[in-house]
């Protein structure tokens, strides 16, 4: 079972991984570079230089071969990790007797990984732009692992709890929110909010795809590979 599901992780997590890669490169690299020009100073927000759509993404996007492949391992690494944990927590809650792994349900899975490692954490800390100013690295990193945490369990049990005992998985994942993430005092940047704006958007909104395709893939590599 250890070797099915290693081998299951790994197919799903690359799968994923290069999908997820590569429509960040059709949708978010585009902006994360033209924010990059924003804070180095090669465009000036409401300067006569602008944001210009004809040559939107433009810089860097053919040339920089080692970024991008870096970026590719990155999300491959990443996903598989990723589709290893979300696998084995599907294989363990379908062995309590608690769901079976489908391909629906494996959308489903994707869809709450999305939710409690991108959407929810994004609540308090959205996806930074190039360029945007943000709090102190540390107690960031402490709320969005505690965010992260929270959520997890409160999906868990909303999805298998019983009774009242589901609605403490709300509690779970209001907490974090309820706390707060850490703020600046004051806003201050480079880049225009309109730009860092669609940034978080299209940040998002691939994640959404790369995740619902890793719970996909990792429940079709598992019931493919059923005896």
């Amino acid at each position: 079972m250890s070797q099915r599901l290693l081998t299951s992780a790994v197919f799903a997590g690359v799968a994923a991984g290069l999908i997820a890669a590569a429509l960040q490169f059709m949708f978010v690299i585009p902006a994360l570079l033209e924010g990059e020009l924003f804070e180095t100073g090669a465009r000036i927000h409401f300067g006569a230089d602008g944001s210009p759509e004809s040559d939107r993404g433009a810089p860097g996007l053919g040339g920089d071969w080692g970024r991008h492949l870096m970026t590719v391992g990155f999300n491959i690494v990443t996903y598989v990790g990723f589709g290893f944990l979300m696998l084995a927590a599907m294989a363990f809650a379908e062995l309590r007797g608690l769901t079976m792994i489908t391909a629906r349900q494996g959308l489903i899975w994707g869809l709450c990984g999305f939710v409690a490692i991108q959407l929810a954490p994004a609540f308090g800390l959205p996806p930074e732009l190039p360029g945007t100013p943000a709090a102190e690295i540390g107690p960031r990193q402490t709320w969005w692992l505690g965010t992260l945490i929270a959520t997890t369990l409160g999906l868990w049990v909303i999805a298998f709890g019983r009774g009242w005992v589901a609605l403490s998985g709300i509690v779970l994942i209001l907490a974090p929110h309820l706390i707060g993430a850490p703020h600046l005092e004051a806003y201050w940047g480079v880049a225009p909010p309109e730009l860092a704006a669609e940034f978080v958007s299209l940040s998002l909104g691939t994640a959404a795809a790369g995740w619902t395709a890793l719970g996909g893939l990792c429940a079709w590599f598992w019931t493919r590979d059923t005896p």
